[in-house]
């Protein structure tokens, strides 16, 4: 995330542990991209319809989690990972909603003006929990992909974002109701 998210937009930011896509899949997705770049350069709506649909064609493959690492299922490293992102609710960002899959992080936060940089937060987040996931696994390496995925959301996007977090454990087929996914959160005040 190199650029500058505006404070006071709600963000909605994707983020994996690492190698749970195949390197070919990687080289697929990212000459989509360019190609995408390519084709709609000069219209801006197009672009941002194709980034969309790309978004959910790459969500969808994590989703599946069939390859990789999906430590996000054991129970204690999900609550470490849940843990810090309420840690940062308050002093990084205004924590909205989250929904920690076997290996990705869909997350919607509010940057409030006086946060700090979105990409710090997060990296201080990855940081901390890969240690302490690593720990718990007795492992050592990366955990997370370092990078993530950021949309700052627009007009008339918010609700249809938050019920893609909240119904992402159920279109994966990993339950019935999202109410049962334990590690889905929505602030309160949303609900």
């Amino acid at each position: 995330m190199p650029h500058r998210l505006p404070p006071g937009s709600a963000i909605f930011v994707t983020f994996r542990l690492a190698d749970t896509l195949p390197l070919e899949v990687l080289l697929r997705l990212r000459e989509e991209v360019e190609l995408l770049q390519r084709t709609h350069a000069e219209d801006a709506a197009q672009l941002y319809a194709a980034h969309k649909r790309r978004f959910g064609h790459f969500d969808e493959l994590l989703s599946r989690a069939s390859h990789g690492p999906t430590w996000l299922r054991q129970p204690a490293i999900a609550q470490v990972v849940a843990a810090s992102l309420h840690h940062f609710d308050g002093p990084g960002y205004e924590l909205l909603s989250y929904c920690l899959m076997p290996n990705h992080v869909h997350l919607l936060v509010a940057l409030p003006p006086e946060a700090p940089l979105l990409v710090r937060t997060l990296q201080r987040i990855k940081g901390y929990t890969a240690l302490q996931a690593n720990k718990l696994l007795g492992r050592s390496g990366a955990f997370w992909q370092a990078e993530s995925y950021d949309h700052v959301v627009r007009a008339g996007e918010f609700e249809r974002i938050l019920a893609y977090i909240m119904h992402n454990p159920v279109k994966a087929g990993l339950v019935a109701d999202w109410q049962q996914w334990p590690y889905t959160y929505v602030a309160p005040a949303l609900l």
